[in-house]
């Protein structure tokens, strides 16, 4: 039996909340073979957000939110990116090239856009479409903490596009968490094409939202999870109250 592309976990949660989780996951799909990737690159943060699934699910616990999370690597189809970038099925991670995606046709994309992309816009529609207009997107990823040989000193980022409100209501409170670095649109920012689902999936409808970008060093542990998950809860539930206050002002 083949596996579903996509998976929604707590799909009847009654929070404000929804969680998507692009990079869940590093399953490749037998078809596809290995992509001709070593072991190692198909365990490593090239071809999935290590602990970015178990944290997801931490804050669906804490918030009762539904989650939408992606079971294909990034490296067959990044569900963070539309099918017409080239980083939708990357010949290169970092310092990982990925065979299996050299020379793929215009019909091999569209094939993989079918079979991984669209399932996974169609169940975040399903979603988004059953809840009012006061619901808040959250994505959810981590990042490795060297990048091209250079070591980053963020831990959290806190990532938007064109509308900043959750992002700079959670930064207001972000003096309740001194022990970590938190920074916006860091280590990546809507220039380098991350903001993809938020534009199609919160922007479009006029959602507040945010990406989380977590440091993966600091997810190893399932201890390690429910503390971030719980420094994250420290921003996010405030701003969720004070954007609630706002929007009844108007």
């Amino acid at each position: 039996m083949t596996a579903a592309p996509v998976e929604v976990l707590n799909p009847d949660g009654t929070g404000r909340v929804v969680i998507l989780c692009e990079h869940a996951s590093r399953r490749i799909p037998q078809h596809y073979g290995d992509l001709g990737l070593k072991p190692s690159d198909r365990d490593s943060h090239a071809a999935w957000d290590p602990g970015a699934r178990d944290l997801a699910l931490a804050l669906s616990r804490a918030l009762d939110a539904p989650v939408v999370a992606a079971t294909v690597s990034r490296l067959v189809y990044d569900c963070n990116r539309p099918p017409d970038a080239a980083s939708a099925m990357p010949t290169k991670s970092e310092l990982i090239q990925v065979p299996g995606n050299a020379d793929l046709t215009q019909s091999d994309r569209d094939a993989r856009t079918r079979a991984v992309y669209d399932p996974f816009c169609v169940a975040v529609n399903s979603v988004l479409d059953a809840r009012g207009p006061d619901t808040i997107v959250v994505t959810v990823h981590s990042f490795t903490p060297t990048y091209f040989g250079q070591p980053r000193a963020v831990e959290l980022g806190l990532l938007h596009d064109t509308d900043s409100r959750l992002v700079d209501t959670m930064l207001a409170h972000a003096d309740r968490i001194p022990q970590r670095h938190v920074a916006r649109n860091e280590p990546y920012g809507p220039a380098d094409g991350v903001t993809h689902s938020l534009c199609l999936h919160a922007l479009s409808r006029g959602l507040a939202n945010v990406m989380l970008e977590v440091r993966n060093d600091l997810l190893r542990t399932p201890d390690e999870i429910a503390d971030r998950a719980q420094e994250i809860l420290m921003l996010l539930e405030p701003a969720l109250t004070d954007i609630a206050v706002r929007e009844d002002q108007t």
